[in-house]
């Protein structure tokens, strides 16, 4: 079963700076495919926040030239550097991965972190 341990969120005021972290584990773990975050503010939806997957990276408009993320192939670890954080940036921001583990054959997997709250205070 694939894990994902996140860490990085907290309270920071706007204009300051976070990074979050994922980590993906498992056994089997053989090929983590994307790796990115979503994030849902109290009273909306959950939204695409960044992606990777190899060399494609996508932003949500809102976080372009903001946010930026990255990713250690050889610890299957996304990070996600925040910069000019905004109050509307505040939101529970989850960490997801898919790939294929390898165990009886090679099968899919697609998982979601438990969140890390991110709180920017204007």
């Amino acid at each position: 079963q694939v894990q994902l341990a996140e860490s990085g969120g907290g309270l920071v005021q706007a204009g300051g700076s976070l990074r979050l972290s994922c980590a993906a584990s498992g056994e089997g773990l053989f090929d983590v495919r994307s790796m990115g975050w979503h994030r849902q503010a109290p009273g909306k939806q959950r939204e695409l926040v960044a992606s990777i997957s190899g060399n494609q990276i996508t932003y949500a408009d809102a976080v372009k030239g903001r946010f930026a993320i990255s990713r250690d192939n050889a610890e299957n670890t996304a990070y996600l550097q925040m910069d000019s954080l905004r109050a509307e940036d505040t939101a529970v921001y989850y960490c997801f991965a898919n790939g294929y583990v390898a165990t009886i054959g090679y099968q899919r997997f697609d998982v979601r972190g438990q969140g890390t709250l991110v709180t920017v205070s204007s």
